[in-house]
């Protein structure tokens, strides 16, 4: 199988960089001046809400938009390189595969274009339809097939033509969300077996969570911050970070040195430097319910909404509404009305520039 992957080392070390890249639509400007690196093998999502130029972007490093700036590849650069040429894979959304011809002859249609002879054709399209766990099913049509089959045959497409990089495009958002789950891991597999470069763009936050090992966060056509998922979760970079990413409680508060002053208490904090007026973001599972002591301030219970393994809820602090998120371990759930004592930790705050 390792057959598939092996262009990423013939390409070069240097991996996928996207230089100064620029896109306009007349006097619009949808992506602006983003550079990017990706390593070999890696898997990078670009996040984003609708509009933000995630999409737009990764058009333009495939070649289906046209574009400033310069895509690389190791020190290759593909800039001026037609679609075909660059050898990315693509997979989108709407897989769009033949309904007139089965999953090997869907599989293997980019090969016609390719100077392969029928032997190796059967070969490449029989290791591709092994990797996503298809093979048996050579001979189905489109329509015999579940969505996700459906899906995994677009998959075997863009591998059987063994792509430097693998560019996707939402892939999985046509999915239910049990399947779109089980799909999530069997690509996360099917990376480390093959070792291809993803890039990858999604606008559900979980999926970038867990499928990426780096995140890029896009706004109006900029990044605005790129790193791990921990650390972009954990350390944003801007309250637009924040807010994207996971429930966020985003407080006005007041820095001073090593403290900030938020919802009538002072909670001991790392400021860097910022002093003043600022935001300071609280993730609603890190505000805890205690049963009283230092450092603690009293809430009213606005809403509750259970969640499964966990319970929402809405709390009034000193004139502002917070979200919190406890796990349904068994404890009893404050009701709506009640009175509670919320600790906000020096490890729940991050303080934001305003």
């Amino acid at each position: 199988m390792s057959a598939i992957g092996s262009p990423v080392g013939e390409a070069g070390v240097g991996g996928l960089c996207v230089e100064d890249l620029t896109v306009r639509f007349g006097s619009v400007t949808a992506v602006d001046g983003v550079t990017l690196a990706v390593s070999p093998g890696e898997i990078v999502a670009l996040v984003g809400p609708s509009g933000c130029g995630k999409s737009t972007l990764l058009r333009a490093v495939a070649g289906l938009q046209p574009a400033d700036g310069r895509v690389l590849w190791g020190d290759v650069d593909l800039s001026t390189e037609r679609v075909d040429r660059r050898r990315f894979g693509l997979m989108f959304q709407d897989h769009a595969l033949f309904a007139h011809r089965d999953v090997a002859e869907n599989v293997a249609f980019g090969l016609r274009f390719q100077n392969v002879g029928k032997a190796d054709v059967r070969r490449r399209v029989a290791e591709a339809l092994e990797l996503v766990r298809l093979d048996g099913m050579e001979r189905r049509r489109p329509h015999q097939l579940s969505g996700g089959q459906q899906q995994r045959v677009a998959l075997a497409r863009s591998l059987v033509l063994r792509p430097k990089v693998l560019l996707l495009d939402e892939p999985l958002g046509a999915l239910d969300a049990k399947l779109r789950r089980l799909l999530q891991d069997e690509l996360r597999l099917l990376h480390r077996e093959v070792g291809i470069t993803f890039v990858y763009v999604t606008h559900d936050q979980e999926e970038a969570l867990t499928m990426s090992d780096r995140m890029a966060v896009m706004n109006t056509g900029k990044v605005e911050q790129v790193g791990t998922p921990r650390e972009v979760y954990d350390e944003p970079a801007s309250a637009y970070v924040a807010d994207f990413l996971g429930l966020a409680n985003l407080v006005p508060a007041v820095a001073t040195d090593g403290a900030v002053e938020l919802l009538g208490t002072a909670v001991a904090a790392a400021t860097g430097t910022i002093r003043g007026d600022c935001t300071v973001l609280l993730r609603p599972e890190r505000v805890r319910l205690v049963d009283g002591g230092d450092g603690t301030v009293t809430a009213t219970v606005a809403d509750v909404v259970f969640a499964g393994a966990s319970t929402h809820l809405s709390l009034e602090v000193a004139g502002t509404r917070v979200q919190a998120v406890v796990a349904n371990a068994g404890q009893p759930v404050p009701q709506p009305g009640a009175l509670v004592e919320v600790l906000l930790g020096a490890d729940a705050v991050r303080v934001l520039a305003s």
